[in-house]
């Protein structure tokens, strides 16, 4: 707490078919998470073991290979459970991301279909535009903000020239 944000997001299970290639795409970006002072964790009810072999494993093989951030093992499915991402009956964690500040207060997040896969994009976007806000409190990011977009003052008269402007 204190230093980093963190990127935290759950998938259902190793060696399966969405979750490699979310989890292959954020370690493939890994170093723009870094440069905005970001570190990523990806959480499943697998064990020690199971992450280990899945990364041993290329990804021609359907693996992960090498991957840039660690995968965290929750075999008691206390995380999944503190982060209200479990799925009780299947014993499995929803596709949930959560951004954590750098005081550890979440601020975003959202749960996937287990069907879908997450947006890297989208979540980088996300992280730069909540950077932004609380490091400028008196703006706001309007829809689709990307960073060097313009923003607003969040009043009548600051939104009459965000909308001006456009």
């Amino acid at each position: 707490i204190g230093k980093k944000y963190v990127i935290l997001f759950f998938y259902p299970l190793d060696f399966t078919f969405v979750c490699p290639t979310e989890i292959t795409a954020f370690s493939d970006r890994y170093e723009e998470f870094q440069k905005v002072n970001t570190e990523i964790l990806g959480v499943s009810v697998d064990s020690v073991f199971s992450h280990l072999a899945w990364v041993q494993t290329d990804r021609k093989s359907g693996g992960l290979g090498d991957l840039k951030y660690p995968l965290v093992s929750d075999v008691t499915k206390s995380i999944s459970k503190a982060f209200n991402v479990l799925i009780p009956d299947q014993g499995i964690a929803l596709r949930g991301l959560f951004i954590i500040d750098k005081e550890g207060v979440i601020q975003h997040s959202t749960i996937n279909n287990l069907g879908i896969g997450r947006s890297v994009d989208e979540t980088l976007r996300t992280l730069q535009a909540l950077q932004y806000v609380q490091e400028n409190p008196d703006e706001v990011c309007p829809a689709g903000w990307k960073p060097g977009d313009k923003s607003m003052k969040p009043d009548p008269k600051g939104s009459k020239e965000y909308f001006a402007s456009i």
